[in-house]
């Protein structure tokens, strides 16, 4: 697949409900191999994107092109279980539709949980539940992955590694990957094109050169400067440090104080 073979084509979407305006010309392709992001403040009509793109409502104008036979994996925003619910993680991914035990365990190594295979729900971590609904995701051997706020409850070191993640996944799977995120920083250095929205677009492009964009600027302040280092080490989640392998994708985005900024303008790596 190429990106002359596009997963999703949006041309031109908008969305009226009533007297407001939801959405106003908004287009963007998401192709194999690529990770989209779209962010923006809150009510800037993120997940309302993502609700379309996924057929879940119709645009008042604009047209949506899906490849035919086209699979997703999505990842909603929220799930909310009842904490009392007393349901195993085999069990809850079952839920999504047949899988074979093999399917399930594959799936769940592929997001780095398999050891909670039989865990109950309610005694993941944060972290850990993100990483059982992505693994919910992949048993549907999709062609495109639809992350709303991933990282969502997770803390920092979990965010980079879940970013991380989500890297590889696109690298080993061959998807197309769309994110909605709030995570400026890590999620700006994860990403192959931002799409920065507000209603409409405001600026889209490369990280580099979105995060220079004045509208970026307006909506996220000037001070949010995207740069990367790479560690030689990475932090699992039971708390101890790996080694990086010579595939690893990690990357540790962090905005620049104004002494780094000074070391990245003479050419040092500031890690």
């Amino acid at each position: 697949m190429s990106e002359q073979n596009p997963l999703i084509e949006a041309q031109n979407l908008s969305l009226r409900e009533q007297e407001r305006t939801l959405l106003d010309q908004v287009s963007l392709t998401l192709s194999p191999r690529r990770i989209v992001t779209v962010i923006g403040p809150n009510g800037a009509g993120k997940t309302t994107l993502v609700r379309l793109l996924l057929g879940l409502r119709s645009p008042s104008e604009g047209q949506i092109i899906r490849r035919p036979g086209l699979r997703i994996g999505y990842v909603p925003q929220k799930l909310d279980i009842d904490a009392s619910l007393p349901i195993r993680v085999d069990r809850f991914l079952a839920l999504g539709g047949r899988c074979s035990p093999e399917e399930r365990r594959r799936a769940l190594d592929e997001v780095g949980v398999r050891e909670r295979e039989f865990s109950p729900l309610r005694s993941l971590s944060g972290g850990e539940f993100q990483r059982v609904l992505m693994a919910r995701a992949l048993l549907r051997r999709p062609d495109l992955l639809v992350l709303d706020e991933p990282a969502q409850g997770v803390d920092i070191s979990g965010q980079r590694e879940m970013y991380a993640l989500i890297r590889g996944l696109r690298d080993r799977l061959g998807c197309g990957v769309l994110l909605v995120s709030h995570d400026l920083h890590l999620v700006m250095a994860a990403t192959d094109e931002v799409l920065c929205i507000e209603g409409h677009v405001c600026c889209r492009g490369q990280p580099e050169d979105v995060s220079r964009h004045p509208e970026y600027q307006r909506l996220f302040g000037g001070e949010l400067t995207v740069y990367t280092h790479h560690h030689d080490h990475e932090h699992g989640l039971d708390g101890q440090v790996h080694a990086c392998g010579a595939s690893c994708a990690h990357t540790a985005p962090a905005p620049l104080s104004p002494p780094c900024r000074k070391l990245k303008n003479e050419g040092e790596n500031h890690g």
